[in-house]
């Protein structure tokens, strides 16, 4: 089982960070077993193969405690976005694909159209990406 603050390399150079918040517990009093949903999200996610040039992160809280799992998409460059609602039983085939699209952008802008539905939905946040300081 993975713990916070281990990461998930994929065997190319990492372009997009895939965070899972792992202290989500989706409004939920008592988490089913001994690991929150957040962190069993995380746990399933890590026995998948990541899409190339995808790092898979665990981090400790996002914010968004009451609507789902709760994860993000960031790239050097590229906009961020933070998604809720995440089942963490039946999303990880759609959060795969949404982070292989994302990485195949230059800016992080995946067209609308090939979004996944879920990604069109439940975004909580879109983050510009930082300017470059050395101008």
């Amino acid at each position: 089982m993975m713990r916070l603050g281990q990461t998930i390399m994929t065997s190319t150079a990492a372009t997009a960070d895939l965070l899972v918040c792992v202290k989500c517990k989706r409004g939920a009093q008592d988490p089913v077993d001994d690991r929150r949903p957040g962190q069993r999200l995380f746990d399933t996610l890590s026995t998948r193969d990541m899409p190339p040039g995808v790092r898979l992160r665990a981090v400790e809280c996002l914010q968004n405690c009451d609507h789902g799992c709760t994860v993000a998409l960031r790239g050097g460059g590229k906009w961020s976005y933070i998604y809720g609602n995440v089942d963490e039983t039946s999303h990880t085939d759609m959060l795969l694909d949404g982070a292989a699209r994302y990485t195949a952008t230059q800016d992080g802008l995946i067209p609308w159209r090939e979004r996944p539905e879920h990604f069109k939905r439940n975004c909580i946040a879109r983050l510009p990406p930082l300017e470059d300081t050395n101008d």
